[in-house]
């Protein structure tokens, strides 16, 4: 089923939730909830996805991979791709989920315990703050929001309600990533002086340029867009390439640098903002592909005591030590360098000793985490603990990201005012603080 703009301004229910959206207090849609209920070891989880395509979809097989886990529904603005999953979960599950074209009208089904958002960005943000009103716990893709503002209502939100978050930066919860972090904290490469990260990859560019076409039959493209501006359709700006446009994401900064940050991060246990930001690139290549974001990058965050960098050269399918993507945790003793897949030491040389400062290694190899991560996020909502990736880290990476983006977007050294929650007198950067929603959508307040 599919919603005209009249028809959906007309329905009463769902006018109430689009403009209760912006107080989210008593006397609104949802009066919200604080329930922490815990389920018993045998009892089911029923989960409901919004956004169906990829990565939602993905988290949603590995949720009913689990023991006790059912799909109740699923959501998305695009028939071809609704059919095709609910198909698809049939098939799974041996029964139907209910298909929805409205976000709420899922949300609204008080079967369902919990939701997987697997919107682009700049939908992350809505749902989330409806769903935790109505009690539901949540696993929301990275990054958590496509916006600095967004991020902190999101969290305003989880805490308020008391709702079990996970964000999906799966390598927090796999044994390769883990293994490497705590080979660094325990010492083995020396002080940690400086984070080298990349991530260069071809689809970073976008789709070679076409002209604007007519909506396809079946896309709900008024409500895709949401609160973002009214636009004709383009295919170049739709599946698969939208997170190369500052409406809807932040381009391969804000998609592979949130994941690969977190690691940077991670090593030191990092929890605070950087002290200042600052990047160099543009759009230098490719003119004849579609995309506002960066296609060359270097970031550079200062922290108290190292630095963490970011580069990528979108186009390029190749980096440094011969690995497209991946980090470099640069040591006085050695330089561990890691991707998802492997993670191996190169020892510095030792001039009086004649050796290694550190003894050579194996190289590690790595098993996914993907399964794991939702794993935890199921185990949390029955213990009520925080998963490994709770909304607080999500914020912060996401900050990081949009922080070099912004830097870049406005030429200017970034300094974060945590008085003020804002860029200081950067009038420039304050403006990409907070996003302008599209009317009938409203930026909820809590």
């Amino acid at each position: 089923m599919s919603f005209t703009r009249r028809e959906f301004l007309n329905d009463t229910a769902m006018a109430l939730a689009a403009t209760s959206l912006s107080t989210l207090a008593p006397g609104g849609l949802f009066a919200g909830t604080t329930n922490k209920r815990k389920f018993s070891a045998g009892e089911k989880i029923v989960v409901g996805l919004i956004g169906a395509k990829n990565m939602g979809y993905y988290n949603l097989e590995n949720a009913l991979k689990q023991p006790n886990v059912a799909c109740g529904g699923i959501c998305d603005i695009d028939d071809s791709i609704l059919n095709k999953r609910i198909d698809d979960v049939s098939k799974l599950q041996g029964k139907a989920p209910t298909a929805y074209k409205d976000y709420r009208k899922l949300i609204d089904n008080k079967d369902i315990d919990a939701v997987i958002i697997g919107t682009p960005d700049h939908w992350h943000c809505l749902p989330f703050i409806y769903a935790c009103q109505a009690g539901k716990e949540i696993y929301a893709e990275k990054p958590l929001a496509n916006s600095i503002a967004e991020c902190d209502l999101m969290v305003k939100a989880a805490r308020k309600y008391n709702r079990v978050v996970q964000v999906g930066q799966q390598q927090r919860s796999g044994d390769h990533f883990k293994g490497a972090i705590d080979f660094i904290k325990a010492g083995n490469i020396g002080q940690l002086r400086k984070v080298n990260i990349w991530g260069n990859f071809n689809y970073g560019i976008g789709q070679l340029k076409v002209p604007d076409e007519p909506v396809p039959a079946g896309v709900d493209f008024d409500t895709w867009l949401g609160p973002a501006p009214k636009r004709s359709f383009n295919k170049t700006r739709f599946h698969g390439s939208w997170r190369m446009f500052w409406d809807y994401g932040g381009g391969l900064l804000t998609d592979w640098g949130v994941h690969l940050l977190d690691m940077g991060l991670w090593a030191k246990d990092v929890k605070d903002l950087p002290l200042s930001v600052t990047a160099t690139g543009g759009n230098f290549s490719f003119p004849d592909h579609a995309h506002e974001t960066f296609d060359t990058m270097d970031v550079s965050y200062q922290l108290p005591d190292f630095t963490i960098n970011w580069q990528h050269a979108a186009g390029l399918q190749s980096g440094p030590y011969g690995r497209s993507y991946g980090l470099a945790f640069v040591g006085n003793n050695a330089s561990l360098v890691i991707d998802r897949d492997t993670w191996e030491l190169f020892p510095e040389w030792d001039n009086e000793l004649k050796k290694t400062k550190v003894p050579a290694m194996p190289k590690q190899t790595s098993k996914g985490s993907h399964e794991t991560h939702m794993q935890n996020f199921l185990d949390c909502i029955k213990t009520r603990k925080d998963p490994n990736c709770p909304i607080e880290n999500g914020r912060l990476v996401a900050m990081y990201a949009h922080m070099g983006n912004i830097a870049l977007r406005t030429k200017s050294r970034l300094v974060w005012d945590a008085q003020r929650n804002n860029f200081g007198s950067n009038a420039a950067a304050n403006a990409l603080i907070t996003p302008t929603y599209r009317q009938p959508w409203e930026l909820p307040k809590i």
